[in-house]
């Protein structure tokens, strides 16, 4: 692992990443670490999004791999990118949020792709100059699992609901964090004592933050705050962090189901969920 700190993007030298004036930033934060062969694919699914207004932060691990290299190529159309050791993950991924300074901020970790090049554009069809969306908080839609051939799986086992709240987590992860663009005013840091499913509580603190804001104060009904795309977001690389560490990620939901829920709530929740898991295990031979 190097030692040293590298950094670079265009943001160094001064320059904005607004193309469009009226459209919301979003900053699209990618963490890497001795990825050299998934890398790129992330990069160009970010780089070749159609939206003009992008923010793209990349950090990495300190690799010694080639993944660098392949971060330099690319140099020109990313705002900041550094590469030094951190204290894994999620460590990252608070580096990447304290780095970003756009309107939104969304999470692509290597590996994983944004599902097609228009769906930024899509997800912001609205603004068009007019902030018509002004105001949302959360946008939020379904995920394509892919094999590491980049060929579709099928769609995560668990759906996002038609109308999304911060309880509907009971019945487990029904969005990813590669699946939901976040408000940088209501996007708190991963919680660190969470090392293989941050990501969970990080969404149920999100989607508490949205529903309790100050927009529900004035009187708007949250549901317009929390925005169903009804688009498939990204595309994710089946096997990832958590899947990798399966046993220690369970006990870490469990963990944060307990303190969102309750404990006898989260036990009794987790009887459908087993149900539910179990056959979809045998139907799939995938979870």
């Amino acid at each position: 692992m190097m030692e040293e700190t590298l950094q670079g993007g265009y943001r160094l030298n001064g320059q904005s990443p607004v193309k469009e004036a009226g459209l919301p930033v979003i900053s699209v934060i990618t963490v890497v670490y001795n990825s050299l062969s998934l890398i790129e694919k992330t990069i160009k699914s970010i780089v070749g999004q159609t939206y003009p207004n992008i923010e793209f932060i990349v950090i990495d691990g300190g690799s010694d791999d080639g993944t660098v290299e392949i971060i330099l190529l690319y140099e020109k159309q990313i705002s900041y990118w550094i590469s030094e050791p951190d204290r894994g993950i999620y460590d990252a991924m608070n580096k990447g949020l304290a780095a970003s300074t756009g309107d939104y901020v969304w999470f692509m970790n290597a590996g994983d792709q944004v599902y097609a090049a228009d769906t930024l554009e899509k997800i912001f069809a609205d603004y068009l100059g007019s902030g018509q969306r002004e105001g949302n908080l959360v946008y939020y839609g379904d995920t394509m699992i892919v094999d590491y051939e980049y060929r579709e799986v099928g769609l995560r086992r668990l759906r996002p609901p038609e109308v999304l709240t911060w309880k509907n987590f009971k019945k487990g992860m029904l969005v990813c964090h590669q699946a939901i663009v976040v408000s940088r005013e209501i996007a708190e840091p991963f919680d660190p004592q969470y090392s293989h499913s941050a990501d969970f509580d990080w969404v149920i603190r999100v989607l508490k933050k949205a529903q309790g804001s100050r927009l529900k104060a004035q009187g708007q009904s949250v549901h317009q705050h929390i925005i169903n795309t009804h688009l498939v977001l990204c595309a994710f690389l089946d096997g990832g962090h958590s899947k990798k560490n399966i046993g220690i990620s369970l006990r870490e939901r469990f963990h944060s189901m307990v303190r969102h829920y309750g404990l006898i709530p989260t036990v009794l929740r987790h009887i459908p969920i087993a149900v539910r898991f179990g056959w979809y295990y045998m139907q799939n031979k995938r979870f």
